[in-house]
């Protein structure tokens, strides 16, 4: 049997109607009274009944009219506490894109993003996931609280995740049996936002409730986590957008080498911390052979594709320490800190070998003459030092091609053990 409160079907009722009977009430019983009191007699009993009547009535209404005000005030106290709520997120939500303008990776924004999420929502977990530089998956960029029970899978595949799918807000709730994601695997309900930017798809921003009931909490906090994701995406956006300026400035285009301006200051880099070291720094330079009739007899495509692969060949043949540029045209440059002349010449036969198998698979000869210098065996100075690689060259390309020579080794003093002479002052 169900119970209603005293008066609560009368707390539905329009105000302004209660207030109409209130004011009615009052009129009739002071007209009943005024007659009563002008015929006298008995009209006085029966005017006393219908006022005690109406004054009952008063004061349910007023009793009405109360509680009415009161759940008023109750409902304008609580709407002020969420617009405090809201303004405090909101600027929460500004502040987080200021700092985001400042971010120079991935991981400076996820940082922001961290401290952001923890103040606007302190009873989740939260994790950010961007896509990996081939596209194939997501990694796990950051997570918070960074409290040791946390524990988000490492990676996610877009085609488990129905987020993804949709490019819509997905919230995983496994105790209502309802459709998740694989990666959720039944375990504590979560919300995912997609953070799409510019049509492209950077990353997933996740929330997790460890709570039975968590799905509740999340479905209330979708427009805030919508927000963190839009704000990430447009810093995601412009952090890649400064990535590609930058590769482009430093890299060719072709083979995603380093360029000449970049090696350039690499090569200086290199033999300042090589002398103050003391240790040696070589460079091999390479010139593919009759290039130019590759281009005529089977057209620049094919070209490309040869320089292409022969960058790979490099970039794979090579220490992560060394670095390999396109000097200019089918010429490359190779630079290769701590490592002695003779090291170089075995590594620079090694990488002819590499090339010239590539003949078999574009079903041309392709082979390359190599020259190499080392400071301070060959050189004394970065302006010797690839001079004489390149002269070094030249000497392969006489000598008939598809071979590797080094520049010659100079003389180089002894060092005196002889201490320096004091310098004496005469009285």
């Amino acid at each position: 049997m169900i119970r209603h409160r005293p008066f609560s079907s009368a707390e539905n009722a329009s105000p302004t109607l209660l207030r109409v009977l209130l004011r009615g009430s009052h009129l009739t019983a002071g007209v009943i009274l005024l007659l009563a009191l002008m015929e006298g007699g008995h009209f006085l009993t029966y005017a006393a009944a219908i006022s005690l009547f109406f004054m009952t009535a008063q004061a349910v209404i007023s009793i009405v009219l109360g509680r009415i005000s009161e759940k008023r005030i109750t409902n304008l106290e609580d709407l002020a506490t969420k617009v405090d709520e809201q303004r405090a997120q909101i600027e929460q939500l500004f502040s987080m894109t200021d700092m985001l303008q400042s971010a120079l990776s991935r991981e400076d924004a996820g940082e922001v993003l961290a401290a952001t999420a923890s103040k606007l929502l302190p009873d989740l977990r939260g994790a950010l996931y961007i896509f990996n530089n081939s596209q194939d998956r997501l990694d796990l960029v950051t997570l918070w609280p960074v409290d040791g029970v946390s524990n988000p899978i490492k990676t996610l595949i877009p085609a488990n995740c129905w987020a993804l799918k949709r490019g819509k807000v997905q919230i995983n709730d496994p105790q209502a049996r309802s459709l998740c994601c694989k990666h959720n695997a039944g375990r504590n309900a979560t919300i995912e936002v997609p953070m799409i930017a510019r049509g492209k798809v950077h990353g997933l921003l996740m929330f997790a409730s460890d709570d039975l009931d968590g799905a509740i909490r999340l479905r209330e906090i979708a427009r805030v986590a919508q927000a963190l994701a839009d704000s990430m995406s447009l810093a995601l956006a412009n952090i890649a957008l400064q990535e590609k300026l930058r590769t482009q400035s430093l890299r060719d285009p072709l083979t995603g080498l380093y360029n000449r301006r970049y090696m350039e200051d690499a090569l200086e880099r290199h033999l300042k911390i090589a002398e103050r070291n003391a240790t040696p720094t070589s460079v091999i330079m390479i010139d593919l052979d009759h290039f130019k009739q590759i281009n005529d007899s089977h057209g620049h495509g094919k070209g490309d594709a040869v320089l292409r692969d022969v960058a790979a060949q490099l970039t794979a043949s090579v220490r992560p320490t060394d670095t390999i540029a396109r000097y200019g045209g089918e010429e490359l440059i190779v630079i290769m800190p701590e490592c002695e002349l003779g090291h170089a010449i075995d590594k620079a036969e090694l990488l002819r070998s590499r090339i010239e198998s590539l003949s078999t698979l574009h079903g041309t000869s392709i082979t390359a003459s190599f020259g190499v210098a080392c400071v301070p065996e060959t050189s004394s100075s970065v302006r010797e030092l690839v001079p004489m690689a390149d002269a070094a060259l030249y000497v392969a390309k006489k000598a008939g091609r598809n071979c590797v020579k080094a520049a010659s080794r100079r003389q180089i003093p002894p060092a005196s053990n002889t201490p320096p002479l004091l310098a004496v002052t005469k009285k």
